[in-house]
This record gives structure tokens, sequence and C-alpha cells, in this order.
């Protein structure tokens, strides 16, 4: 499978303190990589490194072309889109304008378009197409935010704990779409809380200590890995 993106001796640092520390990742052009850890490992930190939003030592290629430098709007341009945990919506504004945001900087002739590839994927963003991004629930709010990033059609999607704060039938549901994103030919690189939700569906699997990565692999192999059981997956009820 071809590689899409790579990271290489990634280093990002907050003032003296190293956040992440020479780490190397490499995601091929489809499927979903998870990034698994506790709190404080310096998972966001990574994906905020590779979106361009935090300035970061070390080499990044994105599908052969050198973004080290590039800067974020460079990168959403070329097909890069992040949904952060804080999800980031303009709530004064309705949930139409917070999608047509979204492809301000890529695809703007087709706007049109992609928003009804948009609402075919959230039909309950249709619904409340006209509603301000503040009333809506949590779930729905989580479903905007991915849809703004659509919007801009990426190739590659990172996913910053979509389900943190949501119902447990709400996560299902959330999860049902990272897993459609998937088969419709997006690569997916994922951060959640829920490791073990995260493992099952993806394909392989990096773990995260203290800003670096001590363990790689698929993730079928990583998902009955004895200690990351006993870490970060627990006993299946």
């Amino acid at each position: 499978m071809s590689v899409l993106l790579t990271a290489t001796d990634l280093s990002v640092s907050y003032g003296k303190v190293v956040a992440v520390h020479n780490i190397a990742i490499e995601l091929p052009g489809s499927g979903i990589v998870t990034l698994i850890g506790a709190n404080g490992a310096g998972k966001s930190t990574t994906l905020l490194s590779l979106m361009g939003v935090l300035p970061a030592k070390g080499k990044v290629m994105f599908d052969g072309i050198d973004i080290t430098r590039s800067p974020v709007e460079e990168r959403v341009e070329m097909g890069i889109s992040l949904v952060s945990e804080k999800r980031d919506l303009f709530s004064s504004m309705s949930v139409e304008d917070n999608l047509r945001l979204g492809c301000y900087r890529r695809n703007r002739s087709h706007g049109g378009e992609a928003l009804e590839e948009v609402f075919g994927r959230f039909p309950r963003l249709k619904e409340r197409r006209h509603q301000l991004a503040a009333t809506l629930s949590g779930g729905e709010r989580q479903m905007l935010a991915m849809g703004r990033a659509l919007m801009a059609r990426p190739r590659l999607l990172m996913l910053d704990e979509p389900s943190l704060g949501l119902a447990p039938l709400i996560v299902r549901d959330i999860f049902r779409i990272v897993t459609d994103l998937k088969d419709s030919g997006i690569a997916i690189l994922l951060i959640e809380q829920n490791a073990r939700a995260a493992l099952e569906v993806a394909s392989a699997g990096y773990v995260m200590e203290l800003g670096e990565i001590t363990t790689h692999g698929p993730a079928g192999e990583l998902i009955n890995d004895r200690r990351l059981i006993e870490s970060y997956l627990g006993i299946r009820q």
C-alpha cells in the first residue's frame, strides 16, 4: 500500500519543555491508523504539528512532497484536515455557515456539491442547517466539526478524541461514520480515549508514552498485547 504521510525525527517543544521527542510515523494512503496513550503523552501535540499549527523539528512528507515548513493553509489545500478535540465551532453562526467555512481554502467553487455530500453523510445536520451551532447537542456538534473538515474533501483526516464527552449510543454513531469515511478512501489518523474501540476499527496503531513512540504495529496484534491491555485497554466485559 502506498504511503501518504511520513514524519521522521519529529520533535515539538513548548518553550524548554519537550512534548514530542524524535518520533516517526507512517500513514498509508487509506485505512485508519490510531495513536493511543495516556493523557499528556503528546498525542494532540503530534496532530497539531502535522497540521502545521505548532512548529516542529524533523521532517514531514505528504504524498512525496516536503511540507515541513508549509503553513496550515497549504496543508489544507493539499488535502489534510484536522478535527480538534475542542471542535472549534462558531457558535453564533448557523450549521450551514459553519460548514461552508470548511471549503474556504479548498474547493470553494464546489462548495454546494461538497455541502450536499456532507448532508448525505450527516442527515441530522441537514435538518438543522439553519440552527445556530450553539443550539446543537454534543453529538451534533461533533458531527458538525467532522462535516466542516470534510467540506475540504481531504485525503487525510485527523481526528482528536471524536467521542469525547458523548453518550455511548452517539459514540457508536461516530465510529460508524469513521468507518464509512475509511471505506470511502479517506486516510484517517485517529486519537481516541477508548483505545480498544480505536484498535478495533484501525489497521495499525502507535503507542505514545511521555512524548515518544514506544510500540507500533498491526492493530490486531496491539489489541492482544498483554502490557497494553493492562495499561490502556482493560479487560473486555
